[in-house]
């Protein structure tokens, strides 16, 4: 295998790699910023978090135009859209006037930076051989975890002297990756031969008889993931700052450090994923004992080393979960319609769950305080995305992806 990924392939991992991580960071940042511009703009937990689902609303609607043009235009010009776009927007958070003008540049930067995730996925899943294909599609998303970590180094010094505003300057940084993208990434052979072959389809080719049980399913169980997901990274920060009576630095210090030690459960997510289980199953394993983590945190934790602790353990299964949720999603659908369904079923559901799961949530914590209402709004609807999984097909690992469609058909 090692033999087969040496190269190019191995070359533009790395390179999306890094474009996942800076957008990952952004919404890492944003997070540290969200209990300092609720004191700024004097907004209560609900009504901040209702700037963050209007946002996510707003950027779904753009993001599912923008993954559609991945596969009509190409994913080379929809990859140095997203890095230069998004690198521009994120700086420009550091100036916004008012609650209305934040909402509205955190819809468009979630679009473009989203948009990293189908076009990556794509990239990778036509560009790597099969044997090791599900493996390095799980490594891209320690993106997450590297983003957060990077992020949270970042926030841990400039948010106690600078403020808020300050930490969103970091997305110039990322502005350089532009010229490595456009000299170094080139437009994936199997998605030029496919397009040849087959225009591309719209969006609801994908409820077709042939896909459309795995596009409902696969819709939901993101959603629900995303749900969770979002509720817990975009509300711990206050839930350490308020709950936990922590400062700026120490709780920059559990997510971070959590996120750090959590990669190690993205690897062995994807490797378990590649070569002991399917990928369906080892969504279903790790999911599971993600949200009995979780639950664990919210009712048993009292000191610092105690929430740190359970919170790299969860962080290795609840959010390590997402490494083989990727691969299996870009996998079981066709290279002519792989950007729109991994947009749709993928980003869709991403900002649609992170629309909803953080307002819920904090409704929910506001009625009944932090600990019931977070455990309950975010356990629970993380253990339900994780028995989805059940409902959708195991797919052997080593497969060409011009086969898995046909395993499905058989």
């Amino acid at each position: 295998m090692l033999s087969e990924i040496r190269g190019y392939p191995l070359r533009v991992f790395g390179i999306c790699l890094v474009a996942y991580s800076c957008a990952q960071m952004d919404l890492a940042l944003f997070g540290y910023a969200i209990p300092f511009i609720r004191e700024e703009f004097g907004l209560t937990l609900s009504g901040v978090m209702s700037i963050v689902s209007s946002a996510f609303l707003l950027g779904g609607g753009l993001l599912v135009v923008l993954g559609v043009l991945g596969d009509r235009i190409g994913r080379l010009r929809m990859f140095q859209f997203s890095v230069l776009t998004s690198s521009l927007l994120v700086a420009l958070h550091s100036i916004v006037p008012n609650p209305f003008s934040l909402v509205l540049l955190r819809g468009a930067s979630i679009a473009t930076g989203g948009l990293s995730y189908p076009i990556t996925g794509a990239i990778i899943t036509e560009e790597f051989p099969a044997h090791g294909r599900g493996l390095f599609m799980g490594l891209l998303q320690i993106g997450y975890p590297l983003g957060w970590a990077i992020a949270s180094l970042w926030a841990m010094w400039i948010l106690p002297i600078y403020g808020w505003r300050a930490l969103f300057l970091v997305g110039l940084l990322s502005l350089p990756l532009i010229l490595v993208v456009s000299k170094w990434v080139r437009e994936p052979p199997r998605y030029k031969a496919a397009k040849d072959q087959l225009s591309p389809r719209p969006i609801r080719e994908l409820f077709s008889a042939s896909m459309r049980h795995r596009t409902i399913i696969l819709f939901s169980a993101q959603f629900l993931f995303v749900w969770a997901y979002s509720a817990s990274i975009f509300l711990f920060p206050s839930y350490l700052r308020e709950f936990r009576g922590m400062e700026a630095f120490d709780f920059a210090l559990v997510i971070g450090a959590g996120n750090a030690i959590g990669i190690l459960g993205y690897i062995l997510a994807a490797w378990v994923g590649e070569y002991l289980l399917s990928r369906r199953n080892t969504v279903v394993i790790w999911t599971v004992i993600g949200a009995v983590l979780f639950e664990l945190m919210i009712w048993t934790t009292e000191s610092f080393w105690e929430i740190l602790a359970v919170y790299s353990f969860m962080s290795m299964f609840f959010y390590g979960s997402a490494a083989v949720k990727f691969a299996y999603l870009a996998e079981v659908f066709p290279t002519y319609i792989r950007s729109t369904a991994m947009t749709f079923c993928g980003s869709g559901a991403v900002v649609l769950g992170s629309a909803a799961g953080p307002y819920c949530v904090s409704l929910a914590v506001e009625q009944w305080g932090w600990t019931l209402g977070y455990a309950t709004l975010v356990g629970v609807p993380l253990l339900m995305a994780g028995l989805l999984y059940l409902a959708l097909m195991p797919i052997p690992s080593g497969l060409e992806v011009e086969d898995i469609e046909n395993y499905f058909n058989r």
